[in-house]
């Protein structure tokens, strides 16, 4: 639309020179739901061009442009078979880029996001935005549901985790138990409410200050499932958008956090536009987040 900048103006080629890359990491395999979370990184590149760059609370209009270095040939391959290409994929793009936007996919995608950091595990923080602690069994195999008993067993310490927005009846007793004997930092969506977004985030980078560097997850389904239908995995009484949204802003901002994922987006969940529009708004939130490192 002529007079009105959006955010798909900044896609540019991966060849351009510029602090911020993104990559789309269609990967479904694996799901606990099955879905096709592998249609959301195509859809929220469309979706871009609904959302403005002119921030009215700010006063500031985004500018940095993104490399877009396209999505990882990960099609019909396991979360095993897809690990290797994703990392490869991340190392490159963190290698050239300050920020790393990781499009999934399911949140299997998170794993390969830390590993391509291409650091000792121990000098890495995770922060996850996600209504679920990620750490069912890995007996059978990865999936969706555990990325983060998966880091825990490659060697990331829980002193490097913290996991914020955890929803009631949506976790098991073991898994609590587990992650906290693990040493992570556990902030329940209840805390949220009682203390604020911004203070739980700032918490979540306390616990992570000693690392070097800070993958960052955001799991969709930490939203309220009345506001992004779209997250199998969503339920009743999550983080408001709005709450996400600045999580997501605050994080940004933070220079060493060097990737940062969006995941569990099942696209055909929704027949409206809601759950694209919030998704396509994360773009936008860690942007200005990032923008903010240099004010």
């Amino acid at each position: 639309m002529s007079g009105w900048p959006n955010l798909f103006e900044l896609l540019v080629l991966p060849e351009v020179s510029t602090p911020v890359g993104l990559i789309g990491a269609p990967l479904a395999a694996g799901s606990v739901t099955p879905g096709r979370c592998d249609l959301a990184p195509s859809l929220l590149r469309q979706t871009l061009r609904r959302i403005g760059r002119y921030d009215i609370e700010t006063g500031r209009e985004l500018s940095t442009r993104i490399a877009d270095r396209g999505d990882v040939e990960i099609e019909d391959l396991t979360i095993e078979q897809a690990t290797g290409p994703i990392r490869d994929a991340v190392q490159a793009s963190t290698a050239v880029h300050s920020l790393t936007l990781l499009v999934g996919g399911n949140n299997a995608v998170t794993r390969p996001g830390v590993l391509g950091l291409g650091m000792p595990l121990e000098e890495v923080g995770l922060i996850t935005l996600d209504a679920h602690f990620d750490m069912r069994e890995t007996d059978r195999g990865l999936g969706n549901g555990n990325p983060v008993r998966a880091l825990i067993e490659d060697g990331l310490p829980g002193a490097n985790i913290a996991q914020v927005g955890l929803a009631a009846f949506a976790n098991s007793q073991k898994m609590h138990r587990d992650a906290v004997e693990a040493g992570n930092h556990v902030i329940t969506i209840g805390e949220i409410r009682l203390n604020g977004i911004e203070r739980s985030i700032e918490r979540a980078l306390n616990h992570v200050a000693h690392c070097e560097a800070i993958v960052v997850d955001c799991d969709i389904d930490v939203i309220d499932r009345s506001q992004f239908p779209a997250a199998p995995g969503a339920r009743p009484g999550g983080m408001s958008s709005a709450e996400f949204f600045r999580a997501a802003r605050q994080l940004a901002a933070e220079p060493r956090v060097r990737v940062i994922d969006l995941t569990e987006w099942d696209p055909p969940l929704d027949t409206t536009d809601l759950s694209a529009l919030t998704a396509a708004r994360w773009v936008a939130e860690c942007l200005a987040g990032f923008e903010m490192r240099a004010s």
